[in-house]
């Protein structure tokens, strides 16, 4: 088990950039898959980007080539590296992690069991 703290939210113009931080810690020995998700009141939570113990990343289309995902494992921070944000980006983004691999496409919301608070993103028009 591990637990997360978010940060880096905030409020931005369209075309602006923040970088969300995820702290890691506890059993931070095991193999985790690190994810980031982002939810609006009322829809469902929804995959951002993705990044294994061996470093591979996924990102959901409606992200790719405008955020990235890292992390620094003798840190134990998982980053959210965020560009040209838009309006639509605006939502409450969670850190996640699941043991073994992952992609935005599986394993399932639900398998995920160890999150973090989440931390706001606003972007204005």
């Amino acid at each position: 088990q591990v637990q997360l703290v978010e940060s880096g939210g905030g409020s931005v113009q369209t075309g602006g950039s923040l970088r969300l931080s995820c702290v890691v810690s506890g059993d931070t020995y095991l193999s985790y898959c690190m994810a980031w998700f982002r939810q609006t009141p009322g829809k469902e939570r929804e995959g951002v980007a993705t990044i294994d113990d061996d470093l591979s990343t996924s990102y959901a289309d409606f992200v790719k080539g405008r955020f990235t995902i890292s992390k620094d494992n003798a840190k134990n921070i998982v980053y959210l590296q965020m560009n040209s944000l838009k309006p639509e980006d605006t939502a409450m983004y969670y850190c996640a992690a699941v043991l073994g691999w992952c992609t935005v496409e599986a394993p399932a919301l639900y398998e995920y069991k160890d999150w973090g608070q989440g931390t706001q993103v606003t972007v204005s028009s």
